[in-house]
């Protein structure tokens, strides 16, 4: 059993926030009942515990409380259960590890035990992606594909992302209610398109943001069908979009010369001649494009409400922009953001942007001790290890100072803190996510003031990756 926190100090007075809305944590322990089963019996004389846990409803166990009350639901089943949990969901069995030895026992992977277990849930919409690979052909293609992330290449990603920021977020509208959550969602699908692809996009935004939605929203269906007007069929549909969009582009990139990510995949090739094959090539952009702006999005909005909700870190953050003056923004100004670090740093521990980490055991397996059958679907919580008492000083208090050199409370685990994944599959593009919401924020900074009515707490729905079902109305006002 894992106390994480009191009642009472789970729900503070004194205004500051926590990742759900006051009292949903209590609301969600109460969804699980009293009693428990083991997910297995271990093999006699092993010395492995069985993971406890209980089963839910017929087939689709607990996947709607889980979809409702997200973060909080896996909290509190790591509260009463402990930090190996199972449960069921639309037919499968789930094990959720939390907690740094757990984690570290299945990244870890020794023996081999464990494969990604996304596959079954998105290789649909998404096979092909780096995170969908294992083993050498996972090391192969992350081997040729670390070549397009080199520190000159970077350099020159951001150098574009700082002009398009300041094209774009110069543009929004002050004096008025706009909807943040899509309003950095497009310009970070515009700054992918440029980057990434070489493009810019006009109408077609719209339709690529709507074709990853759709396959998205797909990837957590309950009907894994393509049945007329199903998320599942939209999904299909969706794919099928990109695959035609990326393999019209793909005979320029490969004649021509450009500098984007697309043509980095068309060129780049190990020492030994290995390179990507056209079809490679298109899934990696599918999968790297979805990253490059779903991710970048959650993210920069998260630390946007955060800087509204405390006006004192609002200027702090400020006060280091401003410092910087009008010169260009390069990684080495970016870098000394230091107080911008650090809020975005809180943020994404308090609103992991990929919430979970999937594997799938292959063999049977230990895990902390526990007993962990073949077959079953390993769970990774960042989400839990974001808020466990033992890694975080006050966890549900917004606390940026947390990663400064004095405390560094990331520190506590080398998987406290996860919001990039971990292990082998951790994202191959995390340093060009941080500048690139660095780069965001620090432009929205320098350029205009907000702030959110005391009572205001972003509605988050958990889906395949999380997002705030009310877009996070905003008003925002011009500096001087």
């Amino acid at each position: 059993m894992v106390a994480l926190q009191s009642r009472k100090s789970r729900v503070p007075e004194n205004g500051l926030f926590v990742e759900m809305p006051n009292g949903l944590l209590d609301r969600a322990v109460r969804w699980i009942p009293e009693r428990r089963g083991v997910l297995a019996e271990p093999p006699p004389g092993s010395g492995l515990k069985p993971v406890p846990g209980h089963a839910g409803l017929p087939w689709i166990g607990d996947s709607l409380q889980s979809l409702h009350y997200g973060s909080a639901y896996t909290l509190a089943m790591v509260e009463r259960f402990g930090k190996l949990v199972w449960s069921r969901g639309f037919g499968r069995d789930m094990v959720l590890a939390a907690g740094g030895e757990a984690i570290d026992s299945v990244l870890g992977n020794r023996d081999k035990a464990f494969i990604t277990g996304q596959k079954d849930l998105i290789d649909p919409f998404f096979h092909g992606g780096l995170l969908l690979l294992d083993f050498d052909e996972h090391r192969l293609d992350r081997r040729i594909m670390q070549q397009a992330f080199m520190p000159d290449r970077l350099r020159a990603y951001f150098t574009r992302v700082a002009e398009l920021a300041q094209e774009r977020i110069g543009q929004w509208p002050t004096g008025e209610p706009i909807k943040l959550y899509p309003s950095v969602k497009k310009l970070s699908m515009n700054i992918a398109a440029d980057v990434f692809m070489g493009v810019r996009l006009g109408p077609e935004a719209d339709r690529l943001a709507s074709a990853f939605e759709a396959m998205l929203l797909a990837c957590e269906s309950p009907l894994r069908f393509p049945v007329p007007g199903s998320r599942w069929k939209s999904g299909l549909r969706g794919r099928r979009e990109l695959e035609q969009y990326f393999a019209q582009m793909l005979p320029a990139k490969r004649t021509g010369d450009g500098s984007d990510f697309f043509s980095a995949l068309c060129h780049i090739e190990t020492e030994d001649g290995q390179r990507f094959s056209d079809r490679k090539v298109i899934d990696h952009m599918i999968f790297l494009l979805l990253a490059a702006h779903d991710t970048s999005t959650i993210t920069a909005t998260v630390a946007t409400y955060f800087l509204g909700k405390h006006p004192e870190w609002q200027r702090r953050v400020r006060d280091e922009s401003l410092a910087l003056g009008a010169g260009p923004l390069e990684v080495d100004a970016l870098n000394s953001l230091t107080s911008l670090d650090l809020v975005i740093k809180e943020s994404m521990r308090i609103i992991a942007p990929v919430p979970f980490i999937m594997r799938k055991a292959v063999k049977d397996a230990e895990v902390d001790g526990y007993y962990v059958p073949a077959g079953s679907n390993v769970v990774l919580g960042a989400v839990a290890n974001h808020f466990l008492p033992e890694y975080w000083t006050d966890p549900w208090k917004f606390d940026p100072d947390r990663f400064g050199p004095e405390r560094r409370e990331d520190k506590a685990h080398r998987y406290a803190w996860m919001p990039f994944g971990a292990g082998v599959h951790k994202c191959i593009g995390m340093y060009f996510a941080m500048h690139e919401v660095k780069v965001m924020l620090h432009t929205l900074l320098c350029g205009y003031e907000w702030d959110f009515a005391a009572d205001y707490e972003m509605p988050w729905q958990m889906s395949a990756l999380p997002f705030p079902k009310d877009g996070v109305p905003i008003t925002l006002r011009r500096r001087g």
